[in-house]
């Protein structure tokens, strides 16, 4: 029996909503019982979409964190719903019987997550269903999957070493949202925002773009080094959060800078001027 669970590259998504849109053209208006009775046009985010922005002008940046279901291995809405109204198939997959959970709102605080919906005029707590009534019938992978044009949602089998969900989790460090609360979550992420430092060096004496100048970040025990492309710019990303950081840069022929920082959020230095030696 297949354990199904979502891998979500946060390096591949571009923000264009498809699998959001995929997933409303699926359920509103249509019911697929006794996997979910239909999702209303307003609402309901299945598929919900997180814009956070980071940083500061003029090096800002944006992550979209998708957050739908979680379908954890140890789910709180199982264990803390009404008995049959959530439950887990042997698959993995977390569903709400439309059926006996009608009029039974308490469901919806039962998700940290805050995942579950209130379909007011159903009388219905809904959600992500992985559409697991498309899966039964030999599809591979949910709407949502099957629509995103960067393929940053990777589906699949997570015991089947063969799956490309499982070849990837092999190699690459994947993280859940919230490990602290301790529910065995298989949605996990790839490339995660963490905090980064960025900015412009400049050659003081010809006030021109440092290219190639050479930067080295240390903090956290860590040390990180990296060089200014053409116009004078770096960054380095995967920064700990509310940490004392040094930032040196260094060139040929020019005295070294030094500058303290602290992420509390993502820095951007600003101009960085280099002086002749």
């Amino acid at each position: 029996m297949a354990r199904y669970g979502l891998l979500v590259d946060m390096n591949r998504c571009n923000g264009c909503y498809a699998c959001f849109l995929a997933c409303r053209d699926e359920y509103c208006g249509n019911d697929y019982p006794p996997y979910s009775a239909a999702q209303p046009q307003l609402g309901s985010y299945w598929m919900r979409i997180v814009e956070r922005e980071r940083g500061s002008f003029p090096k800002v940046k944006v992550a979209y964190i998708r957050i739908p279901c979680m379908h954890c291995d140890s789910p709180l809405c199982v264990e803390k719903s009404p008995p049959g109204t959530v439950y887990k198939r042997p698959d993995g997959i977390v569903l709400i019987d439309p059926a006996k959970a009608k009029g039974h709102k308490e469901i919806i605080g039962t998700c940290p997550y805050q995942v579950i919906y209130w379909n007011e005029q159903s009388q219905l707590p809904q959600k992500c269903t992985f559409c697991a009534h498309l899966l039964d019938k030999g599809w591979k992978e949910p709407r949502c999957v099957e629509v995103c044009p960067t393929k940053a949602l990777i589906f699949g089998d997570l015991d089947n070493p063969d799956s490309e969900i499982a070849r990837r989790l092999a190699v690459e460090k994947a993280e859940v949202l919230h490990p602290e609360y301790g529910m065995n979550e298989k949605v996990m992420y790839l490339g995660m925002p963490k905090r980064f430092i960025a900015g412009s060096v400049v050659f003081a004496d010809i006030d021109k773009c440092a290219e190639n100048a050479t930067v080295t970040i240390t903090g956290d025990g860590t040390t990180w080094t990296t060089s200014t492309n053409n116009y004078g710019d770096f960054e380095v990303e995967g920064l700990a959060k509310d940490t004392d950081y040094v930032v040196t840069i260094v060139h040929p022929g020019y005295r070294p800078e030094e500058l303290k920082t602290r992420t509390r959020v993502d820095v951007y230095l600003g101009d960085i001027m280099l002086r002749k030696t």
